[in-house]
């Protein structure tokens, strides 16, 4: 059966699967870091009143799914059980017709084909289809005593370089500690830089706020305020929503992995999944739906999810969303599934946790998450290596690995201040081809997606840095000591990837390296994803 007339296929209501939820929920599994004084600078991008400046996703759209996203980095596929294979869910605050939004009917085909491949027994390639804060009491666009770089008027584009050259003097009279000549060189750069300007004047208002708050030992309270907060109307849901129908990166992410999964357990009968960022559950919807559609009759499927406890606040509610959309699902495909819960961080899984069966194909998951977990230079038990010689020890027939290819981590601070500035000037760059400059929409997902990530990699140190990103030759070398070998990524899957990415822009590369690949925007690569056994 072609997998775009199973989805049409009503499941009957008798269908009987098993299905269990072995984890219970304490009701707060993380306090509500607010404190009293507000960590922002007085005229950040970050306050409150800058971050809704009079658009609100909630009044744009009356139902929220809870298939949305709670980070940037762990979105959801974007598939809604009723509809047809391909199709984006229009729950995000605006409508595909909209002129910056990619064209609905291309993604359908490249999304399709990729679901078609999944599901397959034997993948035989096909023809290309034709169809590629301080809290202010004035009105919150324009706060009183402001200056024009931090609200939403427009400003004069600055040169290129202008800009650069001004951030960069700036971090580095910060770090040499020459105070007087940091505060001088903030207020002249405040007056370049803007949170609706090009991507460099975007990047360097938050890239500021994040000096500011280095300055001010303010950056963890900046980044736990931002990442902790629980969202209101589910605005935040939806902002990350929208960035992640705007932009391929998660999409990139989510196909990669889940087709290095899907050909290493093809013939299996019995598949544990262990995802080390569940998030919402979302990125195994397709997947889900491909191995119902076997042939040969459905596989049984047992997920265990990994939520660290900070992520209950973005999701809105606790791991039993998860698993009510993964126990709606089993039903409507007929397909057995359980589910599991592990509110904990991944660092301290072990291997009785994971309750490993025999009989099982393992197929263990990091979609953005292993930079978040401390090495060797945060913590003498080097917690990252640990984790990945931990899964090794379980002998996974697959374990794939989704990161931001960039480097900081360890580099020194202004070697990691112009990585930052470089990464996230080429993100904002590709956000300007499907969100238009003034966009309200292009403005509150870039403040409530990316800056508490910039204001955490400039502003925090020690433990408090907890972004901290490495290249793919790092990552290589961390899975070889652990025992792993690479294993190559379908070279099928990767040619639909590049037929989705031209749904977008044609500015973006796909580059294929020893098995992995790299997602880029222009000459800057931003993701990689690989897959090891």
């Amino acid at each position: 059966m072609d997998l775009h007339q199973l989805l049409k296929h009503e499941v009957t209501p008798e269908s009987s699967v098993p299905y269990s939820y072995t984890t219970s929920f304490p009701n707060s599994l993380w306090p509500n870091n607010n404190p009293r004084r507000s960590p922002y600078s007085p005229y950040s991008p970050l306050s409150s009143e800058t971050l809704s400046i009079g658009y609100s996703p909630g009044e744009a759209t009356s139902s929220h799914s809870p298939l949305e996203p709670n980070s940037p980095f762990n979105p959801p596929l974007g598939y809604s059980f009723n509809r047809p294979a391909g199709t984006i869910s229009g729950q995000s605050g605006y409508e595909f017709g909209s002129p910056y939004v990619i064209s609905r009917q291309n993604m359908h085909h490249a999304l399709q084909e990729l679901e078609t491949v999944l599901m397959a027994p034997d993948p035989v390639p096909e023809p290309a289809s034709r169809e590629s804060k301080r809290s202010r009491t004035q009105s919150p666009e324009y706060p009183l005593g402001a200056p024009v770089s931090f609200v939403t008027r427009p400003i004069k584009q600055e040169p290129l370089n202008v800009v650069k050259q001004l951030l960069i003097r700036c971090a580095e009279a910060l770090d040499e500690g020459r105070i007087g000549d940091f505060k001088m060189l903030e207020q002249e750069t405040r007056n370049m830089v803007s949170i609706t300007g090009d991507p460099v004047q975007r990047i360097g208002a938050y890239l500021l706020e994040g000096l500011v708050a280095r300055h001010e030992n303010s950056g963890n309270n900046i980044y736990r305020t931002l990442k902790c907060r629980e969202p209101e109307s589910k605005e935040l849901l939806s902002y990350m929503r929208i960035l992640y129908d705007v932009c391929p990166y998660f999409k990139f992410g989510y196909m990669a992995a889940n087709g290095a999964i899907a050909e290493a357990v093809r013939n299996e009968d019995r598949i544990h999944i262990v995802d080390f960022q569940i998030a919402q559950g979302t990125q195994w919807i397709t997947l889900i739906q491909a191995l119902a559609a076997r042939p040969g009759g459905p596989p049984h499927v047992r997920i265990t999810g990994i939520d660290d406890p900070v992520s209950k606040f973005a999701r809105g509610d606790g791991l039993q969303v998860v698993s009510k959309m993964l126990q709606d699902m089993s039903k409507k495909f007929n397909i057995p599934l359980e589910f599991t819960g592990l509110p904990v961080y991944a660092s301290e899984v072990t291997p009785e946790m994971l309750n490993i069966r025999p009989g099982e194909a393992l197929a263990v998951n990091f979609t953005l998450q292993l930079h978040h977990t401390p090495d060797e230079s945060v913590d003498v038990n080097n917690p990252r290596d640990g984790l990945l010689r931990m899964v090794k020890s379980l002998s996974p027939k697959v374990t794939t690995i989704v990161e931001q290819e960039s480097n900081t981590n360890t580099t020194l601070f202004l070697n990691r201040f112009m990585e930052t500035l470089d990464y996230y000037a080429a993100m904002f760059e590709s956000i300007d081809v499907t969100l238009p400059r003034e966009s309200r929409e292009r403005i509150n997902v870039e403040q409530h997606c990316l800056a508490k990530d910039i204001v955490n990699v400039i502003a925090c140190e020690g433990k408090e840095r907890v972004e901290r990103h490495e290249l793919l030759g790092k990552w290589k070398s961390r899975l070889t000591m652990a025992g792993f070998k690479p294993f190559p990524l379908s070279t099928y899957v990767n040619s639909v990837i590049r037929k989705l990415l031209g749904c977008y822009s044609d500015k973006y590369t796909l580059v294929e390296k020893d098995g992995a690949m790299l997602l880029g925007w222009k000459n800057r690569n931003l993701i990689s994803a690989s897959a090891w056994h």
